[in-house]
């Protein structure tokens, strides 16, 4: 009986130990979390990426009253414990098991603390949000109850950071932060001009929009075409001045869901630069650089393209920030449909016409238009879709790459065995590759974002239906070289330094800068057909004006599409579908006319037809004397 009693008495002894050894532990871990806790937490509004590497430094447990020490002496007399084993007890593994603590708070919340910071609110300590400027509780219940705890502060503020709510917020933050950097790396090119009356046009524009860079050098460069006329009338500087200004603009906000439920909110822009020739007509662009400054750009050189071709339609331009690449059917239905809630009270067959433009294809016209007809009530085909079931004409498509062949075969009347390099891989550029191909021209080369191939044999039929294929799957274009190894892949390059006798820029704006002028001028280049709106700087023309390259203008080279969107607007041939010869002939007329009336032009004010830019000159000079006399008639200036 007396050994049993002292086992008893050791094992109460020992759950005592034990017991202990637990508080004791858990007291540590949980006085070094706070520490850490606090330590982790940084200013309002630093947003340092470098955080998550910063050394973390504990600070020490507070030291415990002396009523707590009394009570911890009591226990231990109490439970007459060992020295030895007390000894032991102290001798915790702390740098240990503080270590892994530290590691395991930098996994989970570095995030959460990289938009926090600690504030006073009503005498109490509180962490917030740094986005939001509000702690855990105030977004999102807290699910312990309890706001005493930094723990349970923390967990409310971690529910609040992972709310739609709070990433948006934090993703506009960001967005708005990136696009002020092209403003700054991007100034402003100003060309000398001859007369003070265009010095003075460009220097108003100047003051009114001083950060459009794109715009500021498209109107620049029809001003500098403009000087002979300027001079010849006082009237046209007013009406130039007039002109400049957009009649609308339009800005508003396209909130969309993606697949995981998640809210996301991009900028819409339509600008309805003029609407004194006929209703306006211009296209829709969807890409991430998306401004208010392209879109008046795009809308400008859509007016003055729509002058300059025999139909009677005004100018227009838009689009939106959001980036159609890597997202689903769903979402990019969704983008289009929230677009056109907004967009559609604008539109109509006698007010507006979107066409299509970089981004925005077949299958996003086809959203719109559906969205579109839902909302007017109404089947109006007056959008430029390549749909045969619900649109005018079946090469609407091929129509601008088409027109552009058209224009070079009437600059020589029949085409020469030249060899040409395309950039860009879109519709444009992969249209004007396959006319080339029939009208025996050789097509060497053709780019994307990512480089370009050059096929030195050049491309055939067969060639380029495997180009077609390899865009139509989104591949890349080193996937040409598995089947045709002689030719090459340049990374982050442009094709222009490639020998070559006619140059088609069918990529973007401004994708020929000064260096790739010289290349064009030391390859051979004798012509360059803009398949672009303003492809070369202002830098790049003044290289290839004196190195006498022929320039033909995007505003009446590419002006096919205007073509087949009259088609499609005439209420006579809407409901018609019209034959690949019936069409290419109409094309081919129209391409004809816009080429000797850019000619007739530079010749009536003195531009010899043997100059460089005598066509870029007669093509702005044509298309302003037809908006000034409009303009005039109906009482606009």
């Amino acid at each position: 009986m007396l050994v049993s009693g002292r086992g008893s008495e050791m094992n109460s002894t020992m759950d005592e130990i034990n017991l202990l050894r637990q508080a004791a532990q858990r007291h540590q871990l949980v006085m070094r979390g706070m520490g850490e806790e606090i330590d982790l937490e940084i200013g309002p509004g630093d947003d340092d990426p470098s955080f998550t590497g910063t050394p973390l430094v504990g600070v020490p447990p507070q030291e415990c009253s002396v009523e707590e020490q009394e009570d911890h002496k009591q226990l231990l007399s109490g439970s007459q414990v060992p020295v030895e084993e007390l000894q032991d007890l102290g001798k915790m593994p702390q740098a240990k098991r503080k270590k892994k603590v530290v590691k395991k708070w930098r996994e989970e919340w570095a995030d959460t603390y990289k938009w926090a910071y600690v504030d006073i609110h009503e005498g109490t300590t509180r962490i917030f949000c740094s986005v939001c400027r509000e702690y855990g509780r105030k977004h999102r219940r807290n699910p312990y109850g309890n706001e005493g705890s930094r723990n349970m502060q923390m967990s409310a503020l971690e529910e609040h950071n992972n709310s739609l709510l709070h990433k948006e917020a934090l993703r506009l933050q960001v967005a708005s932060k990136d696009k002020t950097l092209p403003v700054v790396e991007r100034p402003v090119y100003v060309k000398a001009l001859m007369s003070k009356t265009a010095g003075s046009i460009v220097e108003s524009i100047l003051k009114r929009d001083p950060h459009e860079v794109e715009f500021l050098q498209s109107v620049q460069e029809v001003i500098n075409s403009l000087e002979p006329v300027l001079l010849k009338s006082s009237q046209y500087a007013h009406i130039l001045e007039r002109l400049l200004e957009p009649e609308r603009m339009i800005i508003f906000r396209v909130p969309w869901v993606d697949d995981r439920g998640e809210t996301h909110v991009n900028r819409g822009f339509r600008v309805l630069f003029s609407q004194v020739l006929g209703p306006c007509r211009g296209g829709l662009r969807f890409h991430p650089s998306m401004n208010l400054s392209i879109a008046k750009f795009i809308a400008f050189e859509q007016t003055m393209k729509n002058a300059l071709s025999p139909y009677k339609l005004g100018g227009a331009g838009g689009g939106s920030d959001f980036d159609p690449k890597g997202r689903s059917e769903n979402e990019i239905m969704r983008f289009c449909q929230s677009f056109m809630d907004e967009l559609y009270r604008y539109l109509g067959p006698d007010q507006d016409l979107p066409a299509e433009d970089m981004g925005v294809g077949p299958r996003e016209m086809g959203y719109l238009f559906g969205r579109y007809r839902r909302l007017a009530g109404n089947f109006q085909g007056n959008f430029t879709g390549p749909k045969i079931f619900w649109s005018g004409s079946s090469l609407r498509t091929e129509a601008t790459g088409y027109g552009l062949v058209s224009y070079y075969a009437s600059l020589h009347r029949y085409i020469f065995i030249h060899i040409c390099v395309v950039s860009g891989a879109g519709k444009i550029a992969m249209h004007v590759l396959e006319k080339l191909l029939a009208c025996g021209a050789i097509p060497i080369t053709i780019s994307d974002s990512k480089g370009y191939i050059v096929d030195d044999d050049g491309i055939d039929f067969v060639k380029f239906s495997h180009l077609r294929d390899i865009k139509a799957q989104q591949r890349s274009l080193r996937e040409y070289l598995k089947s045709y190894p002689r030719a090459k892949y340049f990374d982050d390059a442009k094709p222009w330094q490639e020998p070559c006798d006619v140059a088609f820029p069918c990529a973007s704006q401004n994708e020929i800068d000064q260096p790739d002028a010289v290349a064009l001028v030391n390859a051979g280049c004798r012509i360059l057909i803009e398949g672009s709106n303003m492809p070369c700087t202002p830098q790049a023309i003044d290289v290839l004006k004196k190195g006498k390259v022929l320039v033909a203008p995007a505003k009446a080279a590419s002006a096919g599409g205007v073509a087949g969107g009259e088609h499609e607007l005439n209420h006579e041939y809407n409901l018609m579908h019209w034959s690949a010869e019936d069409f290419e002939t109409k094309l081919q007329d129209m391409m004809k006319q816009t080429y000797e009336r850019s000619l007739k032009a530079s010749n009536d004010y003195g531009i010899l037809k043997d100059s460089p830019e005598a066509l870029v000159h007669g093509g702005n000079i044509c298309a302003f004397l037809n908006l000034a006399q409009a303009m005039n008639d109906q009482g606009c200036v």
